[in-house]
């Protein structure tokens, strides 16, 4: 359960380009920040999931490890609460994913790492 959000960010990167196709016809600036939005949460989901997983293998109870599944729930929490307030008030899909992804990685982490 602890990769699950190097996996979640691995499969972020795959549908890039359509994500940026869904907008339609939109400005050459626009179709970068969106991709650059969309390599952004999947860069921190790999992160987060590979520092968690790292720590985990290494020392799974100690207090260096509950520290990084704190910190990670919150960086998820936060990704979940920035996602709700801009994302998910589009009709796009694939954006309105995000908050749910973002909240059950940060479940499976606790559930895996803390509790």
């Amino acid at each position: 359960r602890l990769f699950q959000q190097a996996l979640w960010g691995i499969a972020h990167i795959f549908p890039t380009k359509s994500v940026v196709k869904g907008f339609g016809d939109i400005s050459i600036d626009n179709k970068r920040i969106i991709t650059m939005e969309w390599i952004v949460e999947a860069v921190a989901l790999i992160f987060l999931g590979l520092l968690i997983s790292m720590v985990a293998f290494l020392d799974p109870f100690g207090a260096l490890s509950k520290a990084v599944y704190a910190l990670s729930i919150t960086a998820l929490v936060a990704l979940t609460l920035v996602s709700l307030f801009t994302g998910f008030k589009i009709k796009f899909v694939p954006f309105r994913l995000c908050p749910v992804i973002f909240m059950t990685s940060a479940i499976f982490v606790y559930f895996g790492g803390i509790a």
